[in-house]
């Protein structure tokens, strides 16, 4: 398993600067916010920013682990313009995650409450939603195979989303759409609120499981809270799970001290 950290997470502003810390402090990945990379006045992908991550990644021990999130609109929505736009951000970055050897795009379907309405008894909101998001990703899957990334569903806590609260919620969504390239994310602050067991649903989600958020039960840096990361990390070996573990969340200090002893505090948790 390859601990990873969000750039904005990491000290000073500039890329190189940054990749140079974090390989430092111990970190073997770097994750990136999807906005960067859309260019919102000609709707395509910024090329310059693909090319200054290509630049200094390419020969640097810290690679490019994920882009997270950061497109416009929403899967879920029951506009059709807002729905468009989210299909085609979520192409773009695609083809950035490809172009820079992330592997692949964030997709949290929807935020907050339902925006199609309850045709019960027809159908309820959430029937339409999963109807609709399955017919969604069938060809965004398609597109992330012409890019060479993946889909990664990050299932969010109640607070943050009716919808998809827990892993087994997006297997299902996996297993439906039947894409190699549709794949999930665990996220430790998230099952910290909605999973039963995280080690058991971990194991659960082995056949899709491509991506890991850390943060501890505060959502703050792990070690700060009261998450038991040991047994969760025991669950991705048992599974097999050799890829990036990306922090996503505050830093109660000075990140030139707290990210070292952060990466220290995970490896000594993962045995």
């Amino acid at each position: 398993m390859k601990l990873a950290c969000q750039e904005g997470m990491a000290p000073s502003g500039a890329l190189q600067e940054k990749l140079d810390y974090l390989a430092e402090y111990g970190y073997e990945g770097i994750e990136f916010w999807g906005a960067q990379f859309i260019d919102t006045d000609s709707s395509g992908m910024r090329k310059e920013r693909v090319a200054e991550v290509r630049r200094f990644t390419e020969n640097h021990p810290v690679k490019p682990s994920t882009i997270c999130a950061g497109y416009r609109g929403a899967l879920l929505d029951a506009n059709r313009h807002e729905r468009e736009i989210a299909i085609h951000d979520i192409e773009t970055l695609l083809y950035a995650a490809g172009e820079i050897g992330a592997v692949g795009v964030i997709v949290v379907p929807i935020f907050g409450s339902p925006r199609i309405p309850d045709l019960n008894p027809y159908a309820t909101a959430l029937e339409l939603e999963t109807e609709l998001l399955c017919r969604l990703l069938e060809p965004l899957s398609k597109v992330a195979e012409k890019a060479g990334s993946y889909i990664l569903l990050e299932p969010l806590n109640r607070y943050e989303t009716h919808y998809m609260n827990r892993l087994e919620q997006a297997v299902n969504i996996c297993h439906r759409v039947g894409n190699p390239n549709l794949k999930l994310m665990a996220d430790f602050f998230h099952m910290n609120i909605e999973e039963r067991d995280i080690p058991a649903a971990i194991r659960g989600a082995k056949e899709y499981l491509a991506h890991v958020h850390l943060a501890d039960s505060n959502r703050l840096l792990p070690g700060y809270g009261h998450t038991d990361f040991r047994s969760g990390f025991a669950a991705l070996r048992e599974i097999g799970y050799t890829g990036y573990m990306a922090l996503e969340c505050g830093i109660p200090g000075d990140p030139r001290e707290e990210l070292p002893k952060c990466a220290q505090y995970l490896r000594a948790q993962m045995g």
